[in-house]
C-alpha cells in the first residue's frame, strides 16, 4: 500500500494491510511531529508534495525493498497538509517471515523516503515559519 493523504493516519489500517499468516515479524516506523526544532518550538508542520512524482518514487522504493529482502507485505503512507505537534505524519510497515528482514527493510524504506521523495515541510512557530531542507526536484535520486 502506497498512500499520500490529507487524512489523519490510521495505524490499524496499516496493520491490517501487513497481515499475512506466513509472516512472523512486523516492523513499523511511525513518524510524529515533535515540538522541538533547531529554530524553536514547533506548533505544526505543513507538508507539501508533488503527488504523482512522490507516489512514483514511493513505488520505486517499494520495488527495491521487495528485491533486497524476502518480505511479504509493505505499507508506506505519508500525510500532507497541516499536521499538529503529536500527530503522525508518516507510517511505514513491513511484514516478513523473520524479524531481521523486516527491521532492515523498514529502515531502508524510511531512510529512502526521507532522502528521495519530493515531500517538503514547513515548520510553523509562534514567531514565524521555516522551510526545512529536503529533496530538490533537480536532485539526483
Amino acid at each position: 500500500m502506497i498512500c499520500i493523504t490529507l487524512e489523519c493516519l490510521n495505524l490499524q489500517r496499516v496493520l491490517d494491510e501487513l497481515q499475512d499468516n506466513s509472516s512472523g515479524a512486523v516492523s513499523i516506523f511511525i513518524g510524529n511531529v515533535r515540538r522541538g526544532s533547531v529554530h524553536g518550538n514547533v506548533l505544526e508542520i505543513y507538508y507539501e508534495v508533488y503527488k504523482e512524482m512522490a507516489e512514483g518514487t514511493m513505488r520505486d522504493i517499494e520495488k527495491e525493498v521487495f528485491s533486497k529482502w524476502n518480505i511479504n507485505r509493505m505499507a508506506m503512507i505519508h500525510r500532507i497538509g497541516t499536521v499538529k505537534v503529536g500527530e503522525t505524519s508518516v507510517i511505514i510497515g513491513v511484514s516478513s517471515e523473520h524479524r531481521e528482514e523486516s527491521f532492515q527493510a523498514c529502515k531502508y524504506a524510511i531512510d529512502s523516503l526521507k532522502r528521495r521523495v519530493p515531500i517538503w515541510k514547513k515548520e510553523i512557530f509562534t514567531s514565524g515559519q521555516n522551510w526545512v531542507d529536503g529533496v530538490s526536484l533537480g536532485q539526483e535520486i
